[in-house]
């Protein structure tokens, strides 16, 4: 008997649902920054086994959008539940100890009446908290009566990491495979290059510069012999920010760059030459062709 599934991980933004994915997959597929919204996209990872089959779902953070964008991250959102058969919702004990601003959210509230789909309540960070708050947030969780498991796990530390993915299997329904078993994403090399240069652009500047920011491919060459060649864009949305990611001398983007390419040779376990650019879209996150062209369009069935 073989079972498998698509499970979506939502929450609130930093709730840890990326730290949680990789976690589950033991592969580093999600990009993970202190900076909440660092998620744009959702993400496939797939783990295999003999006999079964999940596909993780990480998704953005959910939020009351300001702009288009944001409202893509909720169009993600929605269609990652819609495509699932278990959803973990993650709730963070750091920022929501009572669980409450999040189980009043709209878009979780819409989701838990549901039956089509199992779910499962994810209490996160408990490692940060203490054995009494853990027990009163848990005990909320259960009383909704909304959930088939409630599970407290600290995804940084991997602690009941084993115990979630455990409880996902027991309500994993049966089915064929999807996937070939040695494939762990649906993403090709030049998208994972694109999230890695952003991570580092989340990780170095400050404010409201890596929101603003988008990273753009322009070419990815694999030279036999020689290092991959990668030239990327960096977009930003005002000429103001075009010198902030330069920096003095140019040694802000001196810096980005050899952290990327750090990054991307360890990801890719090879050499690169990284070529980065810093290219002003104005109001890029607020003009529909240009979200659909950065690849931010949702396809509805």
């Amino acid at each position: 008997m073989t079972k498998s599934g698509y499970v979506a991980i939502i929450g609130k933004p930093n709730a840890g649902k990326s730290t949680l994915m990789n976690k589950l997959l033991g592969e580093r597929l999600s990009i993970i920054t202190s900076k909440p919204q660092t998620t744009r996209k959702r993400i496939l990872g797939i783990l295999s086994d003999n006999d079964y089959q999940i596909i993780f779902l990480d998704t953005p953070g959910i939020l009351k959008p300001a702009y288009l964008l944001q409202e893509k991250f909720l169009e993600q959102i929605e269609i990652s539940v819609k495509d699932a058969d278990i959803v973990v919702i993650i709730f963070d004990i750091l920022e929501d100890p009572e669980c409450s601003d999040a189980l009043q959210d709209e878009i979780i509230s819409r989701v838990m009446p549901e039956s089509k789909f199992k779910k499962i309540a994810v209490l996160n960070k408990i490692d940060k908290s203490n054995q009494e708050a853990v027990n009163k947030s848990l005990l909320k969780l259960e009383n909704t009566g909304d959930f088939d498991f409630v599970i407290p796990v600290s995804a940084i530390k991997n602690f009941n990491v084993d115990v979630l993915l455990k409880k996902v299997l027991e309500l994993l329904p049966e089915g064929p495979k999807y996937y070939p078993d040695d494939q762990i994403t649906n993403e090709n090399e030049r998208f994972f290059a694109s999230e890695i240069i952003r991570e580092k652009v989340f990780e170095q500047y400050k404010d409201e510069i890596p929101f603003s920011t988008e990273v753009i491919i322009d070419e990815f060459r694999e030279r036999s012999g020689r290092k991959d060649y990668i030239s990327a864009s960096i977009i930003v949305e005002r000429d103001s920010q075009k010198p902030i990611i330069i920096g003095k001398g140019g040694e802000a983007i001196k810096k980005l760059g050899t952290l990327a390419r750090e990054a991307l040779e360890e990801f890719l376990q090879r050499e690169v030459y990284l070529e980065i650019h810093v290219k002003v879209k104005n109001k890029w996150r607020s003009n529909p062709a240009m979200l659909k062209n950065f690849g931010y369009n949702v396809e509805r069935d």
